[in-house]
């Protein structure tokens, strides 16, 4: 997270504030000095949410962000971008995980690519919070 905001030129006080604050907004304060190796799939993906939130995005795309992740991890996830959108930043959401889509009670864009309806259909849903 810091180094994306090194190259952007923001000094060293900013960058430590910054990653502090996203840290904890994605509950990962404690995990701030390990490698990605070191944490879990569900924390490696809250750091890449966390990744993404450095720059204060007023969009945030996530694809498939609970695609590998059981369903704790993903109920988590899907809870950490229901109070990002709440902070105030739009978030798409596109998944295949009709669960998910229940869950949220949201409007849904279904999409059924044409290359993949004649042979299996796998829907993808396109939620925006």
């Amino acid at each position: 997270m810091a180094f994306a905001l090194e190259v952007c030129g923001q000094k060293q006080s900013k960058i430590d504030r910054i990653v502090s604050t996203v840290l904890r907004i994605v509950g990962l304060e404690d995990k701030a000095n390990h490698y990605p190796n070191e944490v879990s799939g569900g924390e490696q993906q809250r750091a890449a949410i966390a990744r993404s939130l450095v720059h204060q995005p007023k969009i945030l795309l996530a694809d498939e962000p609970t695609g590998n992740l059981d369903s704790i991890n993903a109920n988590e996830i899907i809870d950490l971008l229901l109070r990002i959108n709440n902070f105030g930043t739009t978030v798409i959401l596109v998944t295949h995980n009709r669960e998910i889509v229940n869950h949220l009670k949201k409007r849904v864009s279904r999409l059924i690519p044409a290359a993949l309806s004649a042979t299996r259909k796998r829907e993808i849903f396109i939620v925006i919070l």
